[in-house]
């Protein structure tokens, strides 16, 4: 899955002399207040860390109450998913308008009707909600399916992600990895429609521009032949 890098970081943590005894419980638990929040400084939500202690020194700050910092240095794990990348997780809701994903188990996602390809119909059999291929009758998104889909967005504040089911190779993760073949071969063939498309397009503007232009020369030509006549 994409989102994912490992960072390494220099830190320094500040405590309270009365913790001195203690300092390896009060690193820790102030590392762990950085955990499933997006940090600004290192661009990402953090999820795990590995920490080691930089330097067995320690700086005095002065003050009423001084605290004395502990120098760190950190790999943390990070977790930022951008637009286009590929995410995966489990469909914890879904109904005719949109499929809802836990990534992660920390970070909700939702994926709306018009991401949704139109392969996909939903049915409900049976008392259980499920979203099937046209294509590909095996394969379903139903709770409890590892999803894979695109990123869209993603709101750093409430940890919300918006995804995309549009892409052929977006769908139940395990279905995905046990047929390539073919939503390989049915995402080449929708390039394919979309480049045709795209060049139908581009020859109809230029029929439309050179008709235009034919038109507004023999507009002119008809001015000039009006003038010379009057």
């Amino acid at each position: 899955m994409e989102g994912l890098k490992v960072s390494d970081a220099k830190l320094v943590v500040y405590m309270h002399p009365s913790k001195a005894n203690k300092a390896s419980q009060a690193i820790l638990r102030e590392l762990s207040s950085l955990l499933f929040k997006f940090n600004e400084t290192f661009d990402g939500v953090v999820l795990a860390y590995d920490v080691n202690i930089h330097s067995k020194t320690t700086k005095i700050l002065p003050g009423i109450h001084p605290y004395f910092g502990v120098r760190l240095q950190a790999k943390l794990l990070l977790f930022n998913p951008k637009p286009g990348m590929l995410l995966e997780g489990e469909v914890v809701k879904l109904g005719q308008q949109s499929i809802h994903v836990i990534v992660l188990g920390f970070a909700s996602a939702i994926i709306t009707e018009e991401d949704i390809r139109e392969e996909f119909k939903y049915k409900l059999k049976h008392d259980e909600e499920v979203f099937t291929s046209t294509s590909h009758k095996r394969h379903k998104i139903k709770v409890g399916t590892v999803l894979r889909f695109v990123a869209k967005s993603f709101d750093e504040e409430i940890l919300h992600i918006s995804g995309s089911l549009l892409p052929a190779h977006t769908g139940s993760a395990r279905w995905l990895d046990k047929n390539k073949g073919d939503w390989s071969c049915a995402d080449r063939s929708s390039k394919k429609r979309k480049e045709s498309e795209e060049m139908r397009q581009l020859d109809n503007v230029s029929v439309d521009e050179a008709t235009s232009l034919m038109n507004t020369d023999h507009r002119r030509k008809k001015s000039k032949i009006h003038n010379v006549d009057s």
